[in-house]
């Protein structure tokens, strides 16, 4: 049974960019990534080697052990970068609004629509978003930190204005409201709900506001 890791950590993560061997800037990373996303796409994560890649780039499966530690971590930098645009579009997405509530109700908007959209348009890149989400990588980690962090500040902010309840605490809150946003939220479960991803997050979005109400 496929593990699911949902976005509850508490534990601070430093950074989502995984770990790598050679110059940074060079374009044989590049050139590893490219091809790992198109043998990913095809074949599948799991199904993928080292080896693989070595052959449909031309390299030597040792050579590209000095710009990548593992296939893991070149998954990780196919990983990190696309969920870093989804938390990018959500930023957007909370900063264009003027309060708490609609900041709440743009961030859940955002999140299921980029993972949706994402879904549809480039399925290898989610399909590699939901395996990092089951297996815990890093990436998908402090990917769900980042997520936890803008709600918290959004609850805050709320708590501050008087748009939201105070007596729940704060920790608390922000738990039972992750757990409502998984299923239009995480990579793992939101496949099996996109048949309600234009309604359901706003259905939601009013629910969990209410429930705020002070």
């Amino acid at each position: 049974m496929e593990r699911v890791r949902y976005c509850f950590s508490m534990n601070p993560i430093a950074s989502s960019a995984p770990a790598s061997r050679g110059p940074a800037d060079h374009n044989v990373r590049d050139q590893i990534v490219e091809a790992a996303g198109e043998h990913f796409g095809h074949y599948g994560y799991d199904k993928t080697t080292v080896s693989d890649l070595a052959k449909a780039i031309g390299f030597s499966k040792a050579y590209i052990y000095k710009f990548f530690d593992s296939k893991q971590a070149i998954g990780e930098a196919i990983c990190s970068k696309t969920l870093t645009a989804i938390v990018v579009a959500v930023e957007e997405a909370v900063a264009g609004a003027t309060t708490p509530t609609e900041k709440f109700r743009r961030m859940f908007k955002t999140l299921a629509a980029t993972g949706a959209s994402l879904f549809f348009n480039d399925r290898k890149l989610y399909d590699i978003a939901a395996h990092s989400a089951g297996e815990g990588w890093p990436s998908a980690r402090a990917h769900c930190e980042r997520i936890r962090q803008i709600l918290t500040e959004v609850i805050r902010e709320g708590r501050e204005k008087g748009e939201f309840e105070r007596k729940t605490p704060l920790d608390e809150t922000v738990h039972a409201i992750d757990l409502v946003m998984q299923p239009y939220v995480s990579p793992l479960l939101l496949q099996y709900n996109l048949d309600a991803v234009e309604e359901g997050p706003a259905q939601l979005s009013n629910l969990v506001l209410r429930s705020l109400a002070p």
